[in-house]
């Protein structure tokens, strides 16, 4: 599992602005960079260069769906190989790991959450136990909780405390039997982070 060892706040101030890295916090006044905050500490910019601003927009992309650099590349190449735009590909793909649609669909308070929920067996695919978060689901894919698993009061809580935040369209989201369709693809305007993929495909075409 990807995990991160920085100070999660510390990254957000960074880069100026959320990553959704430490779940409820992020939701609350006490964000690093929330604007209800009366002072907020951000870490000025240094004057970067055409490198570095792709180096800048690859590593946030990176940290925001919690993947290491090894597995982001790995992306980055199938990505080449598919018909279309690459970098909307490859942010289409990340948007299909399991523990990211577990995420939006406002089953947990963050994607670390997700992944443990992951290894730890909770989350059945299409009737069988997936303990990868990496997993590309496909289209027609359902996800569920496991019926018998200690967590299912956390997740019902996470829906009723998120229940305003909105779901993306590709998936249908049965919040009574806690179940998730994949109607279809992830599209480019549902990534909820601002990023030009296109600095990230110059990156790696160098």
């Amino acid at each position: 599992m990807a995990k991160y060892m920085k100070p999660l706040c510390k990254v957000c101030r960074k880069y100026g602005i959320k990553l959704y890295l430490k779940g409820k916090r992020c939701e609350s006044d006490k964000c690093a960079v929330d604007p209800r905050r009366k002072k907020i500490r951000l870490i000025k910019p240094k004057k970067l260069s055409e490198y570095g601003m792709q180096l800048r927009e690859k590593n946030k992309v990176k940290i925001y769906y919690g993947v290491l650099e090894r597995q982001f590349r790995r992306y980055f190449e199938i990505a080449k190989k598919h018909k279309g735009v690459t970098g909307e590909v490859l942010l289409q793909l990340l948007e299909r790991r399991l523990d990211n649609v577990i995420y939006r669909a406002n089953w947990v308070y963050s994607r670390r959450m997700a992944k443990q929920l992951i290894n730890h067996g909770h989350i059945l695919v299409n009737g069988r136990k997936n303990d990868r978060p990496g997993y590309l689901v496909e289209v027609g894919d359902i996800i569920q909780l496991k019926p018998t698993s200690k967590c299912v009061k956390i997740v019902k809580e996470c829906i009723e405390d998120y229940k305003s935040r909105p779901i993306p369209s590709f998936m249908k989201v049965d919040k009574e039997n806690l179940k998730i369709e994949i109607l279809r693809y992830p599209t480019r305007d549902e990534v909820s982070i601002p990023v030009d993929e296109q600095l990230i495909v110059n990156f790696y075409s160098k």
